[in-house]
């Protein structure tokens, strides 16, 4: 009974449109067993891995009390050890936990389990270690550096203690953030030190600066202009991409004031978040640049242009068919390079992850996290440093195989999984992120494809060849 709150979560938290979910959900399992076999019932081209969350779980326990993160009792604790062992033998492969508090429901009320004391992170955690093999995650409280150094810190103290009680791994989520910009190689030293002491913690890493993307067809610095507004209520598409483009309509924008933001609108003052960040924000461009240099902003655009950064911007994103797009990274790019990250990619005590290949559907498109560590570290990369192919592959298939227990998958050899991609390496390339209507309800999400892909094969069979479907749905 509590779908609509879940809901309204997963909006808050992930940036899901509510109406996509409400009506792309069928709701036929109560259980994290009854999940999976829903799952299950329908047909997929590649296998994936659930997991076991804790603000579900202490919703469904502890009704609004677990929901308004009030204190777990020891019969609350109890029950919800009850749910998440059960899931972990049925299938999921960890546990995962938010307790930074940037994750919010629609309502703003942080996701349940922010607050959650050491007893009832370790009574989960000894609940997941007995349902067998399994990753315990979390977003630690100061994860995007919102907390000071010393909360990130404490936070892996009992983290680390979880790890060698349960003899289970525990995987947290680690970013450079301005405001503590080298807490992480702390971060890395306490994981590494850890790890030599056989206790395994790691340190999950994301493989390209984390932020976000802004255009004409998503969020940008003119969704509360007047004219703009008048206009995408009255175009479809293609014809507002025309409009923007007539000088007259771009000066009458340029001009304007913004209308107020709606509070009840998720994300709607982003547009002055835009308008005050020009000296950090960069155009992807094309070819890709995801490591642009500090000349590239639109502020240093600007100001060899002899004009408002705002004309900038507008111009800029008026590109490609008015599909442009704006990158503005938040975190992993302090020095304006990929130093810290190829840092980060070396240390074994780091795992990559951390993409939000299905979230803040509107602002980030990191599904293309597996061609990018491929085309840049391992090729592209003129800033600095690159890797090796093998290591690259390695870092993605084996090493995040083998912290999941997937014991049967990750390397090609006789009796191992058949999971392989025919890759022509000359021509592997992303493609522009651009933006597309089809979740459930027309709900908008960003994709970026990708080229050079001459098979994907899964279990044996081929899922597709040269960037086109061919059928087959062996996943599970």
């Amino acid at each position: 009974g509590r779908e609509q709150w879940l809901i309204e979560l997963m909006e808050g938290v992930e940036d899901i449109p509510g109406s996509a979910l409400a009506e792309g959900i069928t709701w036929q399992w109560e259980s994290f067993g009854e999940y999976l076999d829903a799952i299950e019932k329908r047909p997929f081209a590649i296998d994936f891995g659930t997991q076991i969350a804790h603000g579900a779980v202490r919703g469904y326990a502890m009704g609004d009390r677990g929901a308004r993160n009030e204190m777990a009792t020891d019969d609350d604790i109890a029950s919800m050890a009850r749910i998440v062992q059960e899931a972990i033998e049925a299938g999921a492969l960890g546990f995962s936990t938010s307790r930074t508090e940037g994750h919010r429901a629609v309502d703003g009320e942080p996701v349940p389990g922010t607050y959650a004391a050491e007893r009832e992170l370790f009574g989960l955690g000894r609940a997941m270690a007995a349902g067998g093999r399994a990753v315990f995650e979390v977003a630690p409280q100061g994860a995007a550096g919102e907390s000071p150094a010393e909360a990130s810190m404490r936070e892996l103290d009992w983290m680390t203690k979880l790890a060698a009680e349960i003899e289970r791994p525990v995987s947290f989520a680690m970013v450079q953030a301005s405001g503590v910009p080298d807490l992480w190689k702390e971060q890395l030293d306490r994981a590494g030190k850890a790890l030599e002491n056989g206790v395994e913690v790691y340190a999950q890493f994301a493989a390209r600066p984390f932020g976000m993307l802004f255009g004409f067809p998503g969020h940008h610095a003119f969704t509360h202009r007047p004219t703009f507004r008048k206009l995408k209520a009255e175009l479809d598409r293609e014809d507002l991409a025309q409009r923007l483009a007539d000088p007259a309509v771009r000066a009458a924008i340029l001009s304007e004031s913004d209308l107020p933001p709606d509070p009840a609108v998720l994300f709607d003052a982003m547009y002055a978040l835009i308008q005050h960040s020009s000296d950090r924000i960069y155009p992807l461009g094309f070819p890709l640049d995801y490591e642009p240099t500090p000349d590239q902003t639109v502020a240093a655009i600007a100001e060899r242009r002899g004009e408002d950064p705002l004309a900038t911007m507008y111009d800029l994103m008026l590109e490609c068919d008015a599909g442009a797009m704006l990158m503005l990274p938040f975190y992993n790019y302090v020095a304006g390079n990929h130093d810290a990250i190829h840092d980060m990619m070396t240390h074994p005590a780091a795992i990559s992850g951390l993409s939000d290949g299905g979230a803040h559907c509107g602002l980030i498109c990191d599904a293309s996290y597996p061609t990018f560590l491929l085309t840049h570290w391992a090729r592209d990369r003129h800033r600095g440093p690159k890797f090796s192919l093998e290591y690259v592959v390695r870092k993605q298939t084996l090493d995040t195989a083998t912290l999941f227990g997937l014991s049967d998958r990750g390397v090609i050899k006789v009796g191992k999984k058949a999971d392989l991609n025919v890759i022509d390496m000359d021509a592997l390339a992303l493609e522009l992120p651009s933006m597309v209507y089809d979740l459930p309800a027309g709900g908008r999400r960003l994709i970026q494809g990708a080229g050079g892909y001459d098979a994907t094969v899964v279990s044996g069979g081929v899922t597709r060849r040269h960037g086109v479907d061919a059928g087959a749905r062996p996943g599970q």
